[in-house]
């Protein structure tokens, strides 16, 4: 059987996602994964061919992308923050707009030098906890979830960034085996209201566990806000991820809990509700 070039398997490819956005970049990226090269060196050798074994693993997870299943499980990694980081089934694929609130903590952590420990509750990757890890070095983080098998996975993105003797790892239903005080909490819980979930097509590949909310998908968040009126420090921080429809019934809750502080809705670059962010001054 004759070889197939770069180029060639390419065309296929694309011609075969061409209902999915970005068909091109994305046949791009799993011919990177699979031939284990940089996309410009594949760009700058498009007449290389793939042996019989690669053109069949590459035409395999381009039928598997075509069906709906996300690139990055496909790939294994997802970019965040700057940084490439493993994923699986077990996780969440971390998302651009997540990156808000790393944002908001590095900022609070510059002007609050004091602060030298935080929390990062249902770390899943580990995507928020490594990326401040690696952007403030002063800092030491727990990241706690649910979940052994994220854990895993959380353990391999922090050595793999080097980050692991700065990152305790603890399998806990949000506080619950966290008993000592920190001066910030991140937490990207899960936020999808139970029936709204269930329209979703992200349900078929990522984790329940990771995405539903419960019924008005405050519940995860109303329990965190409880508990970490125990933990928190003054001066201190906590940010919350919340879905965009939520911001409202978040932003009360956030005040019932916490009423003497300052609190704001933020939204991201799309211009949606994407952040409550509780400040308890000292």
């Amino acid at each position: 059987m004759a070889k197939l070039s770069i180029r060639d398997c390419l065309k296929q490819a694309e011609a075969r996602l061409k209902h999915i956005e970005n068909p091109n970049t994305s046949a791009l990226i799993l011919m990177a994964h699979v031939l284990n090269m940089p996309k410009t060196w594949l760009l700058a050798h498009p007449e290389n061919t793939l042996d019989e074994c690669q053109k069949e693993v590459f035409l395999g997870l381009v039928s598997r992308l075509s069906d709906g299943e996300p690139l990055p499980y496909l790939t294994g990694t997802q970019s965040f923050y700057g940084l490439d980081f493993k994923v699986s089934p077990a996780v969440l694929i971390p998302r651009p707009e997540t990156e808000l609130l790393v944002e908001e903590a590095l900022s609070w952590l510059s002007k609050n030098p004091e602060a030298q420990t935080a929390l990062d509750v249902g770390t899943g990757s580990g995507c928020i906890a490594i990326s401040l890890l690696k952007n403030n070095e002063s800092i030491k983080i727990t990241a706690l979830d649910i979940s052994n098998e994220t854990l895993k996975i959380a353990s391999e993105n922090a050595k793999s960034h080097q980050v692991s003797h700065c990152l305790d790892l603890v399998h806990s239903n949000l506080l619950s085996q966290f008993n000592g005080q920190t001066s910030l909490i991140c937490a990207n819980l899960p936020y999808i209201p139970s029936q709204t979930l269930q329209t979703l097509a992200v349900t078929e590949w990522e984790p329940a566990l990771a995405l539903d909310g419960g019924e008005d998908g405050l519940k995860l968040i109303r329990d965190l806000l409880s508990q970490s009126q125990k933990v928190l420090k003054a001066p201190g921080l906590i940010l919350l991820e919340i879905e965009e429809s939520t911001g409202e019934k978040a932003l009360e809750a956030a005040k019932q809990a916490y009423p003497q502080a300052s609190i704001a809705l933020l939204r991201d670059l799309a211009g949606k509700n994407r952040l409550i962010r509780i400040e308890v001054p000292a």
